[in-house]
């Protein structure tokens, strides 16, 4: 890989992760000679990453500015769609390829995550990782891709389901049953206990989002 190449790379997945983490909000605007400032990039590889992002529609234009893009209730509505049925998918897979190996993670994920039950900022970390872990459990590389692009996307949302009073305590009873289910190779009770845990979420999310 060339240099340039790497530092375009870089570019992107630290200007990715500036939004996943909440430093760029939906409707803020990212100058390039700003982000080149902030990370010690050259203005090239940020102004190719900016056009990557653009591409991915996590940014969007506004006049001659580039702004984080934000979700309408459509497009939330769309996403939580096509997450649900690839996550159950994933669980499904999970079910039939998981290493014991990859089960013994996910279930010290559970029981390490309910440290973080009272910090919403803490607990949507470990959801993320506990979420690709089985990603990488159902030996799919091509649903993993896919579950990437859904989970970027996911950024762009400003605030977490966790956040709701009570949430993260019913999530991580959730996850415990993801993995239950992915243990006993219960392909059909992973899938469904996923996707009902990913409705939950979403239809927590819509409450959030009334009340706001």
């Amino acid at each position: 890989m060339s240099q340039s190449r790497g530092q375009t790379r870089d570019a992107y997945s630290l200007i990715l992760e500036a939004i996943d983490h909440g430093d760029y909000k939906p409707g803020d605007r990212l100058v390039e000679s700003d982000l080149a400032e902030r990370f010690g990039v050259s203005r090239t590889p940020i102004r190719e990453a900016l056009q990557r992002l653009e591409t991915q529609s996590l940014l969007a234009r506004d006049g001659r500015s580039l702004i984080v893009a934000s979700l309408d209730h459509n497009q939330l509505s769309e996403l939580y769609l096509v997450r649900t049925e690839l996550e159950g998918l994933a669980a499904r897979l999970a079910a039939r390829h998981a290493a014991v190996e990859e089960v013994r993670v996910l279930r010290n994920m559970v029981e390490e995550d309910k440290a973080f039950v009272d910090d919403p900022s803490a607990l949507s970390r470990a959801n993320r990782r506990f979420h690709k872990m089985i990603h990488l459990a159902s030996h799919n590389r091509y649903l993993v891709q896919q579950l990437d692009l859904v989970h970027r996307t996911m950024a762009l949302m400003a605030t977490t389901s966790l956040a709701a009073e009570g949430r993260g305590a019913v999530a991580l009873q959730e996850h415990a049953a993801i993995v239950e289910a992915i243990a006993n190779r219960d392909e059909d009770g992973a899938y469904k206990a996923l996707k009902n845990h990913i409705s939950e979420a979403f239809e927590t999310r819509l409450k959030l989002s009334a009340d706001s």
